[in-house]
Formats: C-alpha cells, structure tokens, sequence
C-alpha cells in the first residue's frame, strides 16, 4: 500500500522546484487550472472526479494523488469515486484497473 499523503508532499514539491524553473510556463498552467476546474456548467466536484479518471488512464501517481485530495475536497464521496474508476477503466481496461485501485486507496488516505 502507498503512502499517498508522501506521494502527494512529494508531488507539491516538484511542482515547487518547477515552479522556480519554468515560472512564466507555471503561472500560465496555474490560469489554465484555476480556469479550467471552475464551476461552469459541469460543477468542480465533476471536473475533478474527470481530472482523476485522467489520471488514472495517464498512470500517473502523482496526478491521482493531487485529483483524489481534491476530489475529497470538493465534497465527492468514495462512492462518487469508485463510479469515476470505473469510467477509467472502461476507457483504459488493465492498467486502469491497477491504477483505479491505487485511485480509491488514495481517496481513502487523503480524504480522512
């Protein structure tokens, strides 16, 4: 089982050490974040169960921490999701079924 609170420190801080390096490509991909996950038509909470279905069939570990922090913070329930895993694995078949469960094991550790 991962520690996905270290996966998710860890992550903050490559960010951080990008953030020193690529500083006019962070502050436009910060736009782009804070533009793209606002509440539009589809509601945050939706963007970001999106955002880690993404992630999921990207494998990425790190992306699937950040999405299962925030999924938890925008008030998205395990129930929610486990139904957002099962979407990603529909489009990513095996792989996104290992990476799915290691989705629902970072909800649980950083939702709590």
């Amino acid at each position: 089982m991962a520690d996905w609170k270290a996966i998710l420190k860890e992550e903050k801080a490559r960010g951080g050490v990008a953030a020193k390096a690529l500083s006019e490509t962070t502050t436009g991909f910060s736009a782009l974040h804070k533009a793209a996950m606002a509440d539009g038509a589809i509601p945050g909470k939706m963007k970001e169960l999106m955002a880690l279905s993404i992630a999921i069939s990207r494998q990425c570990e790190g992306c699937i921490a950040v999405h299962a922090q925030a999924c938890a913070r925008a008030g998205a329930s395990r129930e929610e999701v486990a139904d957002a895993v099962s979407v990603a694995i529909l489009m990513g078949g095996g792989p996104s079924y290992s990476y799915g469960a290691k989705a629902i094991e970072a909800f649980d550790a950083l939702s709590a």
